[in-house]
């Protein structure tokens, strides 16, 4: 196993590649490290994993509940929300099943509720329940005025998204697949049966390959011949709210959705604090991840609305991420078995859930492209440090100094993520692995002390 971001890249050919090491290439990764006699490798662009989508999302672990049912991405989002429950119990990722309201302002998306309701039976989520304005308020006392009612959806829950991604990779890592980092790719091309990629690295050849390149995964495909879908990035700007707010919100908040998507929300997270957002602006810019004076105010607009209290609130960080959108409703994941090679194009923030499912799915594609996927074993179970607030934290045990005290990170805590398998190349890595510097002072006070124990351990 390998962790490399300098140097050539190995001569020989891998048996699997696959691009791009998000929560989605790296669930693949962990899958195929199951079989340990294929040499597989992780490839990504920037300098760690779980850069670009996985980083910055709305955390929720979905039901499928509004999934367009009978998609692909309807049955993947079913499976992978058990799935990743399974796996984030027996990883130590935090989960909180908060549950979800789907909240009508007016009587024409009160009267979509229980349309809305029905397809989440058709998509096996048989819990849901309508609530009258009574029933909201009880439930919700802290939600702005006007609302008619909601359908409630127990089952939606928060979740840590970079423990997971972390998960997945360390574990490929652990199991033998070789992760290389600062690999964009710039060209492909397939020859006597090895696909070549060019990367500022050098070459890497590979009999299989995955692609798994999220936001740029049309760009590789058509690189092979394949033009089936284009993606528009869609930004979707965030306002995080201090800890201060958790006690105004107990559910995930939600609109009745839209063709964009599911509108702006406000939701709690494991970490403590409230969300507020995405906005949903489709670009040409693959790389425009800056919030903008518009955008903000646009949620602050919305938020207004739903919870008028949240806007009294201290804000913490503002964030945006550009999200995979495509032309169509579904994912667009296809095997092209005369080539050796899968697209997984298309993953919307649904991805996340799905991710477990669809690393199946795609495995099994390969199986039957022809890849030997005989006698898989059991990883070794992985371990994640606790970032949620639910959960017993280091600090609370005592016998450590704590560094960031709005985050109560301990000494010991920052030193085990420099130490770990897949350690920080740089300190936005770090801080997304303790939450270090996240805090209401944004690393004011903890910075230099972080910084320090940073390059004490030799990172650049």
């Amino acid at each position: 196993m390998t962790v490399t971001a300098v140097g050539p890249l190995p001569s020989a050919p891998y048996d699997v590649t696959v691009v791009g090491a998000g929560v989605v290439g790296s669930a693949i990764a962990r899958e195929l490290a199951r079989h340990p006699h294929l040499r597989v490798a992780l490839v990504e662009a920037q300098d760690d994993v779980g850069q670009g989508t996985s980083k910055a999302n709305t955390a929720i672990l979905h039901t499928g509940f509004d999934a367009h049912p009978g998609t692909l991405e309807a049955r993947l989002v079913r499976e992978g929300s058990r799935l990743l429950a399974a796996y984030a119990a027996e990883s130590g990722i935090p989960v909180e099943p908060v549950g979800a309201l789907l909240v009508a302002w007016d009587k024409e998306q009160l009267a979509a509720l229980p349309d809305l309701a029905r397809k989440a039976v058709r998509n096996d989520c048989h819990d849901t329940g309508q609530l009258d304005a009574a029933e909201l308020y009880a439930r919700e006392p802290h939600l702005g005025p006007g609302a008619l009612g909601a359908l409630h959806v127990p089952g939606e829950s928060i979740v840590c998204p970079w423990s997971t991604t972390l998960a997945y990779a360390t574990q490929a890592v652990r199991g033998g697949v070789d992760l290389h980092l600062d690999s964009p790719v710039t060209a492909a091309s397939r020859r006597d049966g090895i696909h070549t990629l060019t990367t500022s690295r050098g070459p890497l050849h590979t009999r299989h390959l995955v692609n798994a390149a999220g936001l740029h995964a049309d760009t590789l495909d058509r690189l092979l011949g394949h033009r089936s879908f284009t993606v528009t990035p869609r930004r979707g700007q965030l306002i995080v709210y201090d800890r201060l707010a958790r006690a105004l919100v107990r559910h995930i908040l939600l609109p009745v959705p839209t063709a964009l998507g599911k509108g702006v929300l406000v939701a709690p997270t494991v970490y403590g604090n409230v969300l507020l957002g995405p906005t949903a602006e489709d670009l040409d810019d693959r790389t425009a991840t800056q919030s903008t004076a518009q955008g903000l105010a646009l949620l602050r607009e919305r938020g207004r609305r739903i919870l008028p209290a949240l806007l009294d609130e201290e804000v913490t960080a503002v964030y945006a991420g550009l999200r995979a959108a495509t032309e169509h409703d579904d994912y667009r994941i296809s095997a092209h078995p005369g080539q050796a090679y899968v697209t997984v194009g298309g993953i919307r923030s649904t991805g996340l859930t799905a991710s477990l499912a669809i690393a199946s799915h795609v495995t099994g594609l390969l199986g039957d492209a022809g890849l030997d996927l005989k006698n898989p074993v059991d990883l070794e179970p992985v371990r994640m440090p606790n970032l949620g607030t639910a959960f017993p934290r280091p600090y609370q045990q005592g016998g450590d100094t704590i560094v960031c005290h709005c985050e109560h990170v301990t000494r010991g805590e920052i030193r085990d993520a420099l130490a770990a398998t897949i350690p920080p190349r740089a300190l936005p890595g770090l801080r997304r692995r303790t939450r270090a510097g996240t805090g209401r002072c944004q690393g004011f006070h903890c910075g230099a002390a972080v910084r320090a124990l940073f390059e004490r351990a030799g990172r650049p």
